[in-house]
């Protein structure tokens, strides 16, 4: 009998081992789900306020019957014209960035790695301010040319970053230096042009959502609708990937192509978002780690990133709108107001932790 209970003993104790090793991931999961529920409800109810505020405040009653398409010509054209591409361009613009920032941060392991520090949104910027200036580039063409731009640098940084192998540190202190370099740039060639003309560039380059229209909407929700896919395809690797190259060789994950397919989705989505509305700033930044913060021990989280980069932009956007009574901001004054203290937060941190140098 006693030989019995001894046999049976460390089986009860795995089995036990697993109960809670689930009990731990279902909580893991419940608060996951949980987070992501209120993100978008707190999304969804800030887009709903975008529709309804501004100049002439609408009801929500009368909003929700505009968009299903009733209204009168007035409340039609307020709501459908104005306001709703601005709020669409928000969400994506966003989700763009926020999506891009939490796969650097997380593929690259370190909290700095966000496309407008390490120089993605500086490529795109150089490339369509040039573009612009020089050679009277608009629309879809100069949108185009901010993508290309954006990908051109990422390119660039991988390339020179490249021994044998990619190291996070290393990409980071390129990154910085070769944005700093794309940014001369740009102040150089809006130094050579008419004022008039860098001053819209100026005003392009603060990131702003003002006077957008259903024509800046479409090319950006048809290239999120691609790229969104894309980078949940690539993010099967992200898991391997944060462990370190030997743990992810191990496991037997294709390291090298992995990170490239991760860092290629996450430079076109910042590209695309560049593109559509400058470079916004800092909303990549603090939109990876807001959602870790949210949901500790998931990893990269990326469907929380995203949703918190669009919330960011929704009221960033929101609060350019109306903080002052005359005065339209661009998004990007508000976002940097944001991020700035935290950027400065880190880095103290970093200091404080024998990092900083």
């Amino acid at each position: 009998m006693t030989g019995t209970l001894l046999r049976e003993t460390p089986d009860a104790r795995l089995a036990d081992a697993v109960r809670a090793v689930a009990r731990v991931r279902g909580r893991g999961r419940g608060r996951s789900v949980v987070a992501a529920a209120g993100l978008l409800v707190a999304v969804v109810a800030m887009f709903a306020v975008s529709l309804a505020v501004g100049d002439m405040v609408t009801p929500l009653g009368k909003v929700v019957e505009t968009l299903a398409g009733g209204g009168d010509g007035g409340s039609r054209f307020v709501v459908l014209e104005l306001r709703l591409p601005r709020a669409l361009l928000a969400v994506l613009v966003g989700l763009g960035f926020g999506l891009s920032g939490a796969v650097f941060q997380s593929v690259l392991r370190n909290p700095l790695a966000a496309p407008d520090v390490i120089g993605i949104s500086a490529g795109a910027s150089a490339v369509a301010v040039t573009a612009s200036l020089l050679f009277q580039v608009s629309g879809l063409a100069l949108s185009g040319s901010a993508l290309a731009g954006a990908v051109a640098a990422g390119a660039a940084i991988y390339l020179l970053a490249w021994r044998q192998g990619i190291a996070g540190q290393r990409l980071v202190l390129i990154g910085v230096g070769f944005g700093t370099g794309l940014s001369s740039v740009v102040w150089y060639v809006m130094a050579r042009s008419d004022t008039a003309d860098a001053q819209e560039a100026y005003l392009w380059l603060t990131g702003t959502l003002n006077g957008r229209s259903w024509g800046e909407v479409w090319p950006l929700l048809s290239c999120v609708a691609v790229l969104v896919p894309l980078t949940a395809l690539a993010a099967r690797a992200l898991g391997p990937l944060q462990l370190g190259d030997d743990a992810a060789a191990g496991l037997g994950a294709r390291v090298e192509p992995g990170r490239l397919a991760l860092l290629g989705c996450a430079t076109a989505l910042a590209g695309v978002a560049t593109a559509a509305a400058g470079p916004v700033g800092f909303v990549a930044f603090v939109a990876g780690p807001i959602a870790r913060r949210l949901v500790p021990g998931r990893g990269a989280a990326l469907p929380h990133a995203a949703l918190t980069g669009a919330l960011i932009v929704l009221v960033a956007d929101f609060g350019a709108q109306h903080l002052l009574p005359t005065v339209q901001l661009p998004v990007g004054v508000v976002t940097s107001i944001i991020g700035a203290p935290y950027l400065l937060l880190l880095l103290a941190r970093a200091n404080r932790g024998g990092s900083g140098g």
